[in-house]
């Protein structure tokens, strides 16, 4: 079991059941791919860092980072920063549920960072997710 694919879903998931974020954004320009362009606007579900936690030598602790893109065409950074502002309060509304033998501990946004694409026409904002999840006996 991979445990950043089941955070990854568990993220996807809240996304896209919540109208905070599908009323900028529709459910179906919320993706995992590594293609461009994006539609606009869109939460496109990026990279993904998984490491031991060591905090014991159970090893049943993992931190894991995702990184989501928020892509947006507009003059300004508006609203890409309001849609990074929507995934942080969406993300930390309650810790996901990640099925059996998994257990977030903790979830929460810990930064967010708005760019301006060479494009000229689209803001991107990239928003990180950290998790800690304890895999836990079935």
């Amino acid at each position: 079991m991979s445990v950043a694919l089941e955070v990854q879903k568990a993220i996807r998931a809240r996304l896209v059941a919540s109208s905070v974020i599908t009323d900028d954004v529709p459910p179906g320009s919320i993706l995992d791919r590594n293609q461009r362009p994006a539609p606009t606007p869109s939460i496109i579900i990026g990279e993904a860092q998984a490491v031991d936690d060591g905090e014991s030598i159970a090893r049943r602790r993992t931190r894991v980072w995702h990184t989501i893109h928020v892509w947006k065409k507009e003059p300004s950074l508006a609203g890409a920063n309001e849609i990074a502002g929507n995934i942080r309060q969406v993300i930390q509304w309650k810790r996901p549920d990640l099925g059996a033998g998994l257990h977030c501990i903790d979830c929460f946004v810990s930064g967010i960072r708005t760019v301006r694409d060479p494009d000229g026409e689209t803001s991107h904002a990239i928003v990180t997710v950290e998790a800690l999840v304890l895999e836990v006996p079935q």
